[in-house]
């Protein structure tokens, strides 16, 4: 185990350096929610409720937020400067019977392990405690908070056992206890029998955790059969690209979508050179040789075909002293092979 607190218990004069461990852990299997598809991690980012950004873990602090809404913010320079007099002390209060302590305000329990040269004293107030029946009710600062806690004897260890606060303990205010409930001896008698026929000395390890027991099965089983997926590694990427990402998008979609409405109802007349997203006047070379001059605005569709004409059987024509031009798209572009072909098809310029 390794020791999560330094200091020492102090009673009276004397003092006992100590470490401090915990003495409870819970048995559970982790599980992690996943992608039922191919088993990815679900992962939870930090974001600013005030700008959508994500937050780092050095930029978090505490804050406290006001009935009117208002947020307090208490930086780690800020909760360095509260008192904490006991900081490294167990300071003992007073010594109350055992039995006076209720065991609901009883919360987590460590092991007081005293120094080398505290040998002595440590078996010294053990003793103390187990021959008067009593615990030792204290006050100790753990993780930068205070607590009450009582220092008790389980076996030949010194166990230090956290205290709820009074005003952590609620009261149980239920109307129905207050009625005038009348209980027939021979009930009384019944329910005495039944106790006493289910009485036994307290063993906790008759007891385990069934579901848990069955959980670790499954899962061996299901490992066993070979029914798990290995999922893929993702790019771990910045959030800052991530939005950038999906603004260039949303930016690309609006765009393919402004042209396509530009080219779908413009068209050219009189010559002039169409708008910008629609089909330009190119020369293609037709069966026979003949270049046919096109100045109509071309559709999607269009373009394909003209793309093929220029790939024609026989396509050998003599050079056209027209100026071809490439048709652009705002929206699609042509496949490789298209491409090819229809360069090897566009007539030269006339020199």
């Amino acid at each position: 185990m390794r020791a999560i607190w330094k200091g020492a218990v102090a009673f009276g004069l004397v003092n006992v350096p100590v470490k401090l461990y915990a003495a409870t852990g819970e048995h559970s299997v982790a599980l992690h929610q996943v992608h039922r598809e191919d088993g990815g991690r679900i992962r939870y980012r930090k974001v600013c409720s005030v700008d959508g950004e994500e937050v780092r873990p050095d930029d978090i602090v505490k804050g406290y937020e006001t009935d009117d809404g208002q947020m307090v913010v208490l930086t780690d320079e800020d909760l360095d400067e509260l008192p904490l007099t006991t900081e490294r002390e167990i300071a003992v209060e007073e010594f109350v019977p055992a039995d006076q302590v209720d065991p609901i305000m009883l919360a987590k329990t460590y092991y007081l392990e005293p120094d080398k040269t505290a040998a002595k004293p440590y078996a010294l107030l053990r003793e103390a405690l187990r021959q008067t029946d009593r615990m030792a009710v204290v006050k100790v600062a753990l993780r930068q908070r205070e607590s009450m806690a009582v220092l008790r004897v389980r076996d030949d260890v010194i166990c230090l056992q956290t205290l709820l606060w009074p005003d952590e303990v609620r009261e149980a205010d239920f109307p129905v206890l207050d009625a005038d409930v009348k209980l027939r001896p021979q009930e009384l008698t019944m329910a005495s029998s039944l106790v006493e026929s289910l009485a036994a000395d307290f063993d906790p390890s008759e007891f385990e955790d069934s579901y848990r027991v069955a959980l670790e099965q499954l899962i061996e089983a299901k490992v066993s059969s070979g029914t798990t997926v290995v999922p893929e590694k993702a790019e771990e990427q910045d959030s800052s690209e991530g939005a950038e990402v999906v603004d260039l998008l949303s930016a690309l979609q609006r765009s393919v979508e402004k042209a396509r409405g530009t080219r779908g109802g413009a068209g050219s007349s009189g010559g002039k050179a169409p708008a910008r997203g629609g089909g330009a006047s190119r020369s293609t070379t037709a069966k026979g040789g003949t270049a046919k001059k096109s100045s109509a605005t071309t559709s999607g569709p269009a373009k394909t075909a003209a793309a093929k004409s220029g790939s024609a059987k026989g396509s050998s024509a003599k050079p056209s002293s027209a100026t071809s031009s490439s048709a652009t798209s705002g929206s699609t572009k042509p496949s490789t092979a298209k491409a090819t072909r229809a360069k090897k098809a566009s007539p030269r310029k006339a020199s």
